[in-house]
């Protein structure tokens, strides 16, 4: 399966992957604009769901360059607002001790540049926290991926955790949420990061429910 780089993906995604087993991320990808997911997560808080976003230099407007190039910007202090987000609706979830660690030093003492990086660390932590069955490669190789198309290889570039619902055959399998349970309602299609938070490791159980 071929995707475009996603930071903390949301949880369809993270099923899409999970279902497939093989996944490549297409580092060459250009005109990001269509699809924001490759810079923005969703997670939830008391109120209802939030959307994070890292700001990314020279904006959203114009991003005609492939995904490997495009580099984060420090404007805002948008690391500290991530982490005050996450910690307000997470703290006190299941799970959070136990990657606060981890996430902090991502997120907080990060030095990441590039966007793809930053997307590429957070999934690692995730997928080694949740030991999920996916083995992830980059490639930077316009024609390698140009061959894998040819070759029937599933392609999900925008097609999956964009603006627009997807049309994949993948439910939305309910899971303990902390505020949604509250609130007397699920909230679907939050980042991989709520899954984790809610529910740890016993997460990848989901995401398989998700894809059969």
């Amino acid at each position: 399966m071929i995707l475009g780089s996603m930071c903390a993906g949301d949880v369809r995604c993270y099923a899409a992957m999970v279902k497939a087993g093989e996944v490549v991320i297409d580092a060459t990808e250009c005109h990001l604009p269509l699809r924001h997911s490759h810079h923005r997560y969703v997670i939830d808080a008391p109120n209802g769901p939030v959307k994070l976003t890292v700001p990314l230099v020279g904006g959203t407007n114009a991003m005609p360059v492939p995904m490997r190039d495009v580099l984060v910007s420090e404007h805002g202090n948008w690391r500290h607002l991530h982490w005050g987000a996450l910690y307000s609706s997470y703290g006190k979830s299941p799970f959070f001790d136990f990657i606060a660690d981890e996430l902090h030093h991502i997120i907080i003492e990060g030095k990441q540049q590039h966007l793809l990086d930053f997307n590429m660390e957070l999934h690692q932590l995730i997928a080694d926290f949740m030991d999920l069955p996916i083995n992830i490669s980059v490639v930077s190789d316009v024609y390698q991926i140009a061959a894998m198309v040819a070759g029937g290889a599933l392609d999900l570039r925008g097609k999956i955790g964009g603006k627009r619902p997807d049309t994949l055959p993948l439910a939305d399998v309910p899971y303990y949420q902390m505020w949604s349970n509250r609130r007397g309602s699920f909230s679907p299609r939050l980042s991989i990061l709520d899954l984790l938070m809610n529910e740890g490791r016993e997460g990848v159980i989901t995401l398989l429910k998700m894809g059969k």
